[in-house]
């Protein structure tokens, strides 16, 4: 069995962190077996992959910004109250901009993102961060979602643990056999952290360096996973019933300001095996793909460069990174990044080219070609073509023609299993009526797989300060990647047609941790995806990763027969949403929600009562009309105050307080009068049994009154309700049955004697 050796006490000391380390023994470099081309020809291992995991993150940025630890219990968090130890930015962050007094003339405090992060805005600036399309958000005060396992994780977590080690155990028995752990870390977002929540000075390579080694520690301690350093040692791994895990690196500031042949030999030999050479920022190796506008304005901070060429940032500028005019960064990977991305081939690791601008890819696979075609990944991202058009406008989402690249070298692409709106794609059966759910993902993925044919795994990128798969049912932003209204209608479609639920967290939560990646794979399944890729990419992966540790004759694949056609033309949300009725100027889905469901008008309800008021001043939710609302076992309320306050409760047994009929099990209410009764089954009682109302009896009296006695007994009204040998008496005897009377007693009718003869002397004969 292969095990790394610790992390040296001079690597961390030249970061000036104070860090106990303990020395162990394992391979070095040198020992690391690389296998000969005949082992691709294995046997294939179990299992799917997950190609971009941040198991670690709770001490990237400084240890500053995530609650709950992958280890241990997981606790309730404190809601983001002032003094909070995660989950907010600094509440006065204008000596960021100072760095940057030159702006070119351009007022920055009209960009909106600025506006919300700098200056009094750290808690604006908190909330904004988590604020997307359809989710509650988890950072800046969220009091309501401090508690583990009922408010989160779910979809929409970005600053709490979804990496915790029992969901990824979970995960590992539901099929995962391979997961790459990213190491991350991002500056900005350290530099923008209160100051009495980090844990240490923001330095990206400091970060990196302690989750290095948790991941070690985790592999010494755990007999279920284990660090792999080759793909033979991944084989050997999974065939022991473990889980492989491939360490990577994903940050701007890679290797700091070091000589980067040392340090890229230094991480090896501790047993990372893939780099993304550029991440978020422009580095010395290569540019970054801009996207997020957060990230601009901290590419801004690193040059104080403004672009006019093309407006990435606004319709007019762009912060930060160098464009041209078709919005892309005009920065490849320099001479060092060429260098190192050599050095990278020449030792087998597996290059990462998620977060690279285009030109980075396009250098990054001329070298790839000059080492006959070596094997190029993407851990994590979306096929332009499919997505809506605020996602394909970015340069960091991945077009056909990287793909091609991918197929062309032997590489893969980790599928992003994101939240957002996805273009339909007409060639697969599945309805693309929930955005954001599975239903997205399945349109994306099924592109990949019949449109672009490429190998595919998860590249889910959790704990990776973004959202996960929507869930397509519940209250927690079901089918809510558009607009309301939309969403209303696509969540209401879910339970009229199949499949139904799964019956796990993954129904009303999505992706919320790692531990329901089997469920998201299920219900794919469900759905009638063709998800065999997914299930064997394990193997895809691990044969992609023996291209790159193997001689290789040539092109893998010529990648000829890519077909982008059969993406449906995108309909804007202005013009889907004008389709929709409108109360107070805002869109809504008639006859949407059920019972219970939250709501802002009466006509979104199918009972035609909410409880908001004024214009949706404040959300209600579907309540009763009448009793036709809640189905044979429940009533309408009519007790509670105000206009639609009802809810269907239970309908009452027999005996309890009711006001009418409706209310009760039996459907029938009696008693004293209209507001004071009882539940009862009518007729349902025999002489002498207990009773509250007449028409209970089968006799249709009962002794019972409103007042002095509510309970009494069946009362007989005739002979007939008594036994042959008896009579209905009367008098102080009335109602109750007697024994008919021997010869010669009192009698005033025939009927009470045995004889059935009372003489004219009032005796019996």
């Amino acid at each position: 069995m292969q095990r790394l050796p610790r992390v040296s006490r001079s690597g961390l000391l030249s970061l000036g962190l104070t860090l106990a380390v303990l020395q162990g023994c394992g391979p070095t470099e040198e020992e690391v077996p690389v296998e000969p081309a005949k082992v691709q020809q294995g046997l294939g291992v179990p299992g799917f992959a997950e190609l971009h995991h941040h198991m670690f993150a709770e001490q990237a940025f400084g240890g500053g910004w995530f609650h709950g630890s992958y280890t241990g219990t997981l606790n309730r968090c404190d809601g983001g109250m002032p003094e909070s130890s995660h989950a907010r930015v600094r509440m006065d962050l204008s000596n960021l901009l100072n760095l940057c007094p030159n702006s070119g003339g351009v007022d920055l405090r009209a960009n909106p993102l600025l506006a919300a992060l700098f200056g009094v805005g750290g808690a604006v600036g908190s909330e904004f961060i988590a604020k997307m399309e359809g989710t509650q958000g988890d950072t800046g005060l969220h009091l309501g979602r401090r508690d583990v396992p009922t408010q989160w994780p779910r979809w929409d977590t970005i600053a709490h643990q979804q990496a915790w080690e029992g969901w990824l155990r979970k995960a590992k028995d539901g099929g995962l056999s391979l997961v790459m752990v990213s190491l991350v870390s991002n500056g900005f977002l350290c530099n923008a952290l209160p100051y009495q929540n980090l844990k240490r000075p923001c330095d990206e390579m400091a970060d990196i360096e302690v989750q290095l080694q948790m991941a070690r520690d985790f592999d010494a301690r755990t007999d279920w996973v284990e660090i792999a350093l080759s793909p033979a040692h991944a084989r050997q791994i999974i065939a022991s019933g473990k889980l492989a895990m491939v360490l990577s690196i994903e940050t701007s500031k890679l290797f700091g300001s070091k000589d980067w042949r040392t340090e890229l030999d230094r991480f090896y030999s501790l047993g990372v095996r893939s780099l993304q050479p550029v991440h978020q920022l422009d580095n010395r190796f290569a540019g970054a793909a801009p996207h997020n506008a957060i990230f601009q304005a901290a590419e801004f901070l690193e040059n104080c460069h403004i672009d006019t060429d093309c407006g990435v940032t606004t319709g007019s500028f762009t912060l930060g990174f160098d464009v041209d005019s078709a919005c892309r960064n005009v920065k490849g990977l320099t001479p060092e990044g060429k260098a190192m991305v050599q050095a990278m081939m020449s030792k087998g690791m597996l290059v990462d080219m998620a977060h690279m601008s285009e030109r980075s890819v396009q250098d990054t696979f001329a070298l790839a070609q000059t080492n006959t075609y070596y094997p190029l990944m993407i851990s994590h991202g979306h096929f332009r073509e499919v997505m809506n058009p605020k996602v394909a406008e970015q340069e960091k989402s991945t077009p056909s023609w990287v793909v091609r690249y991918l197929r062309q070298t032997g590489g893969m692409f980790g599928l992003r299993t994101a939240h957002d709106e996805v273009r339909t794609y007409t060639k697969t059966a599945v309805a693309n009526n929930c955005h954001g759910s599975t239903r997205s993902l399945a349109q994306a993925y099924e592109f990949g797989r019949q449109g672009l044919k490429v190998p595919m795994a998860f590249g889910a990128d959790l704990n990776g300060f973004i959202q996960q798969t929507r869930p397509r049912f519940g209250p927690n932003g079901a089918c809510s990647a558009t607009f309301q209204a939309e969403a209303d209608v696509q969540a209401y479609q879910q339970t009229l047609s199949g499949p139904g639920r799964l019956g796990t967290e993954f129904d009303e939560n999505g992706l919320a941790h790692i531990g329901l990646l089997p469920d998201l794979l299920r219900d794919l399944k469900n759905l009638g995806v063709n998800t065999t890729g997914l299930e064997n990419s394990a193997e895809t992966f691990i044969r992609m990763w023996e291209r790159a540790t193997a001689a290789r004759t040539g092109m893998a694949d010529a990648a000829s027969d890519i077909d982008t056609s059969g993406v449906a033309p995108y309909v804007s949300k202005e013009t889907r949403e004008a389709q929709f009725p409108t109360v107070c100027g805002m869109a809504y889905a008639p006859d949407s929600k059920v019972l219970g469901q939250g709501c802002r008008f009466d006509a979104e309800c199918q009972s035609d009562q909410c409880t908001s008021v004024l214009c949706s001043t404040f959300d209600g939710r579907c309540v009763c009309n009448d009793d036709g609302d809640c189905g044979s076992a429940s009533y309408c309320q009519e007790e509670l105050p105000g206009p639609g306050d009802n809810d269907c409760v239970a309908k009452k047994a027999n005996w309890v307080s009711c006001s009418r009929d409706g209310q009760c099990q039996s459907g029938a209410c009696g008693g004293c009068a209209t507001l004071t009764g009882w539940c009862y089954t009518p007729r349902s009682k025999a002489y002498g049994q207990a009773c509250k109302a007449d028409r209970e009896c089968t006799t249709d009296r009962c002794s019972a009154d409103c007042y002095i006695n509510p309970t009494g007994s069946c009362l007989c009204q005739s002979d007939s309700h008594c036994a042959s040998n008896q009579y209905c008496g009367w008098g102080t005897n009335s109602g109750k049955c007697q024994n008919k009377k021997s010869r010669g007693a009192a009698c005033a009718s025939d009927r009470e004697c045995v004889s059935n003869n009372c003489r004219w002397s009032f005796t019996c004969g």
